[in-house]
């Protein structure tokens, strides 16, 4: 029986919710069968995320208009709490776990096994244990959250969602920091969770993904419904072109690059974990990067990319070693503070923890971190930090409404244009991008790599992380490739065949640029 003719599991009827001088969302309908995979996709800012905070419960009801239907029937939820007792569990972009509690406590938080009041946590533990095999996630349940990278956690909110034996699954950028393997993990889960009737909502910008794993795709655009087709009658460039509103060209711009003198050169870079004594996440990692180049580091997660650049920016919690020159002349780089002073800038993994202060402007933002180099060192020039910041917003086409907006209630993809402002107004010589397209939609993703593109031409020296493999080669002159915290390949872009750098990134040593 095809999804048409089956009774929706979920239907969601006409929604609409605005914000002071925004509507989000205008008549957005969307519905979602047993046992399908539907998926929502659109430019950052286009409603997914609003759409599915109402089905969540986060905006309770009688702040939007429209009906929430599951099984035929209206539901009203006062809050999460309500929407996960009618079987919706949501996995958001932005994870919400407790950094200082362990996985198995994340995963159960407010629904751990009680005696008489007291946790029972041997079957709280084996429980999470048993969800984690599930994902092939070879972590000790009592491990605390903060010690996990990104793409690890995300997988553990994956458990968690999964604990909640869920009829509807939301799941919102799933793969946006997983490695190929988890990747595959987590398509093998789909499938088991479809098998046993599970609908699930998949929103992603990974559109071969949304191919590959959804029967029907809904595009929004500017908070309304553009369109809901069977993933058969349509193709990538069709969906970009619904979405964006446009037809859209080739991805990655033409790299015309003139590079001039190495301007940055990193030595011997060894990086050790903060929380197990004696091991190392970098061993021995050398780069050098020249004015108007983008040089790429690609690896798999756990490869030491993200450690490397936050030891050589001196914003590593554990032991580094290594030495560290800016245009020919070494310099002690011993905090983020440093680095900054010598001309470095870093957009980093992720923004809302590390590159912003979400409950300040736009214009506080982009001023943080050069606001001596805009204004003096003793006196604030409002003046001048305004007309800078305008001009950033107008160059980055941040869409706002003033540099006065509360950067907390931007979409991602302006979010990241905001952080990418901040270091270019430091006037860098070098500038490190660590998954600096994470999260942000096709036509964000376009303008952040015109801007990485022009950047370079303009001969800026830019270190480049990515988790995209075809990022990387799309944007990069260089690419180099670690394993494991050792570097394993280095090739010029007309070298960096996806083959040859996959084959580095999984243990085989190349040297050959």
């Amino acid at each position: 029986m095809s999804a048409n003719t089956r009774t929706p599991l979920l239907e969601m009827r006409e929604i609409t919710k605005s914000f002071p001088g925004v509507r989000a969302l205008d008549g957005v309908s969307f519905d979602l069968h047993a046992g399908e995979l539907h998926a929502l996709v659109g430019e950052n800012g286009a409603g997914k995320s609003t759409l599915m905070k109402v089905l969540a419960g986060v905006y309770p009801h009688g702040s939007y208009g429209g009906d929430v239907v599951i099984d035929g029937q209206v539901r009203h939820f006062a809050g999460v709490r309500d929407s996960e007792n009618a079987g919706v569990a949501v996995i958001f972009q932005e994870l919400s776990l407790i950094k200082g509690l362990t996985i198995g406590e994340n995963i159960f938080l407010g629904r751990e096994p009680r005696t008489f009041g007291v946790i029972r946590w041997e079957e709280l533990y084996s429980r999470a244990q048993r969800l984690l095999d599930e994902l092939n996630l070879p972590l000790d349940p009592r491990t605390p959250v903060g010690h996990l990278g990104i793409g690890q956690q995300q997988l553990v909110e994956i458990a968690k969602a999964l604990s909640q034996e869920a009829r509807i699954l939301v799941l919102d950028e799933p793969t946006a920091a997983l490695t190929g393997s988890e990747v595959e993990s987590l398509f093998r889960i789909i499938d088991g969770l479809r098998a046993r009737g599970v609908g699930m909502i998949y929103i992603s910008h990974k559109l071969d993904e949304v191919f590959r794993v959804s029967e029907r795709i809904t595009v929004l655009r500017d908070g309304r419904t553009v369109g809901t087709r069977p993933a058969g009658e349509l193709d990538e460039a069709r969906v970009i072109s619904l979405m964006v509103g446009r037809e859209v060209g080739d991805i990655f711009p033409e790299a015309e690059h003139e590079r001039g003198e190495v301007v940055f050169e990193a030595r011997g870079v060894t990086v050790e974990d903060p929380n197990v004594a004696g091991k190392l996440l970098v061993k021995d990692v050398s780069f050098k990067v020249r004015a108007g180049e983008v040089l790429g580091i690609a690896g798999l997660m756990g490869a030491g990319r993200s450690e490397l650049l936050m030891g050589v920016f001196g914003a590593w919690p554990g032991r580094v070693a290594g030495e560290v020159y800016v245009e020919g002349q070494r310099v002690k780089v011993s905090r983020p503070s440093d680095a900054i002073r010598h001309g470095v800038g870093f957009v980093t993994e992720d923004r809302k923890r590390f590159g912003l202060v979400l409950d300040q402007t736009i214009l506080n933002n982009m001023t943080l971190a050069g606001l001596r180099k805009l204004s003096g060192r003793f006196v604030t020039d409002v003046d001048a930090e305004a007309a800078a910041g305008e001009r950033a917003k107008r160059e980055l086409r941040v869409k706002a409404n003033s540099v006065f907006t509360v950067v907390g209630t931007l979409s991602g993809g302006n979010q990241q244009k905001v952080v990418l402002a901040k270091w270019l107004l430091t006037n860098p010589r070098v500038l490190f991008l660590d998954e600096p397209t994470r999260g942000i939609d096709v036509g964000a993703k376009q303008e952040i790599f015109a801007q990485i593109n022009r950047l370079a031409k303009e001969g800026l020296a830019i270190v480049l992380v990515s988790s995209e493999l075809p990022e990387v080669l799309g944007l990069s002159d260089r690419v180099l490739v670690l394993h494991e915290g050792r570097a394993t390949g280095e090739f010029r872009r007309e070298e960096a065949t996806p083959e040859a750098v996959m084959a580095c990134a999984t243990g085989h040593t190349r040297r050959a640029a």
